[in-house]
């Protein structure tokens, strides 16, 4: 990936815009937009706050709203009720890391204050990295150039924008699952395996990257049949599996064993501050110190499921309520681009699909040059674990959080809204528009530095395709309504 040719340094200058816009504008509407009274998640501070802390609270407070709070609180005080099991520690030990590094500014700032800094910091540094992943990514995979780089642009105007800013952990994952994937496209396997296993550890939709490295290693398999023993691939195949599943899976286990052993086990209870505990006996959080949990006799004790079942109620159609409506159709246009994503692939690759990405066509002799870009037969694992993200949210989940679930794990979402760009839209088929790197071989004579497709499609609104102005103004219209309500508490999340 280094050093950065053109398209990635205009990704690179993108990301980094977008991210500072970012900033500015949540500071903005959280200055001048008084904050909604939510029943959330709202810990007392212990430390008092001095001037610069106020400051600082003022210019950041917009990224500690919702389930950031959870992340904040973590990071500082650890899991210290029952509810807080629902949020992977990865984020908040990338928190904790940030405060030391900040140590220096201890007696000048709370850590509060630290914590925010560290937010605003790293999520600022992790989503640009994840755009100019994503962008290694789909050099790799589509295999067209101008879609790898229209899909890193589109997701620098990510819908779920707010999430990548704010205190939560989508930008952080985003980041370590399309490394990881890029790894796997470079045949890295063992270095995919760790990122991979790093991305469940930050997040639980984590363990369903285990099909990506169970896939490639399958298609290692079938490749090799005609020319190595047969048993002996097929041990080599189960025991890849094994490890596979063994590496993703073993971050989710020790999270829950760890929470087995505070909630479960006499004797393992931390000290609780007197304010926390006295938020715990006001809200009714349940405690290590309390009764033991329903879980802990469970045959197979997660305090995952029961969290998501007790206190979020997510289970399968619970969502589907006359009053979640609205819900549903704030989550329409990601679903929408999914499907649609789902069904052009299919129609145009039937026989790929029911061979499960192992061939293109019933002639094993045909050597149909393979379509480029997103219709190209390496998206397939993608496109389904797209599809089964999509399936399993709208049918289990709060389906309002589709966008940011999504938008962090898959690059589909940005990958064929490229695609129809590039297809429908006559004014990126002029070269004038953008100068594009020569492919190898070629003189390096006139090379210029890609200008900014998407920023140009914006400048011309008015000449583009109604395909164009539905995808981008899904786009910007998300990236900027989550920053002006989620940062004041108002309902999007």
């Amino acid at each position: 990936m280094w050093p950065l040719d053109p398209s990635q340094k205009e990704v690179l200058r993108f990301a980094v815009r977008c991210r500072v816009l970012t900033l500015m504008l949540q500071a903005l509407f959280n200055a001048i937009i008084p904050d909604h009274h939510a029943e959330a998640f709202s810990p007392p501070r212990l430390a008092p706050s001095g001037s610069v802390d106020q400051l600082v609270e003022g210019l950041l407070s917009g990224l500690s709203h919702w389930d950031a709070e959870h992340f904040l609180f973590i990071a500082e005080h650890g899991y210290l009720y029952e509810h807080n099991f629902a949020f992977f520690p990865g984020f908040p030990l990338v928190l904790w890391v940030g405060t030391e590094l900040l140590r220096p500014l201890w007696g000048l700032l709370s850590l509060r204050s630290c914590l925010l800094i560290s937010v605003a910091l790293l999520n600022f540094l992790f989503s640009v990295l994840a755009a100019v992943a994503l962008h290694d990514l789909g050099c790799l995979v589509l295999h067209c150039p101008r879609q790898a780089f229209y899909g890193a642009l589109l997701f620098c105007l990510s819908p779920a924008n707010v999430f990548l800013a704010a205190g939560y952990s989508e930008a952080l994952f985003a980041l370590l699952t399309f490394s990881a994937m890029g790894q796997l496209e470079r045949g890295r396997s063992w270095t995919s395996g760790l990122l991979f296993a790093l991305a469940t550890g930050v997040r639980s939709n984590g363990l369903v990257n285990i099909g990506f490295l169970v896939h490639s290693q399958c298609q290692g398999f079938f490749s090799s049949l005609t020319v190595l023993n047969p048993l002996r691939q097929l041990g080599k195949l189960m025991g890849s599996v094994f490890l596979s599943v063994l590496a993703l899976g073993l971050p989710f286990a020790l999270f829950q064993y760890y929470a087995y052993m505070q909630f479960c086990l006499p004797g393992s209870a931390h000290p609780i501050p007197k304010p926390l505990l006295q938020l715990a006996v006001d809200k009714g959080y349940r405690i290590a110190e309390g009764n033991e949990p329903p879980w802990c006799s469970w045959q197979l004790p997660l305090v995952y499921s029961y969290i998501q079942d007790i206190y979020w109620n997510v289970g399968f159609l619970r969502y589907y309520e006359l009053k979640q409506v609205p819900n549903f159709l704030l989550a329409a246009p990601v679903a929408v681009l999914i499907v649609w994503a789902t069904w052009t692939y299919v129609t145009t690759h039937p026989w790929l699909c029911l061979t499960l990405g192992m061939r293109r066509s019933k002639n094993s002799e045909n050597l149909e040059k393979p379509h480029p870009g997103y219709l190209s037969p390496r998206v397939f694992v993608y496109l389904v674990h797209a599809a089964a993200l999509l399936l399993f949210g709208s049918l289990c989940m709060h389906v309002q959080v589709l966008t940011r679930f999504l938008g962090s794990s898959t690059p589909i979402l940005y990958w064929f809204p490229a695609h129809l760009l590039q297809d429908q839209e006559p004014l990126l088929r002029s070269r004038e528009t953008v100068s594009w790197k020569p492919l190898a071989g070629d003189s390096l004579s006139g090379q210029k530095v890609p200008r900014n497709s998407i920023m140009g499609l914006l400048y011309n609104w008015k000449t583009c395709s109604l395909v164009t102005q539905c995808i981008l103004g899904y786009f910007l219209t998300y990236w900027l309504l989550g920053l002006l309500l989620h940062c004041n508490f108002l309902p999007w999340t």
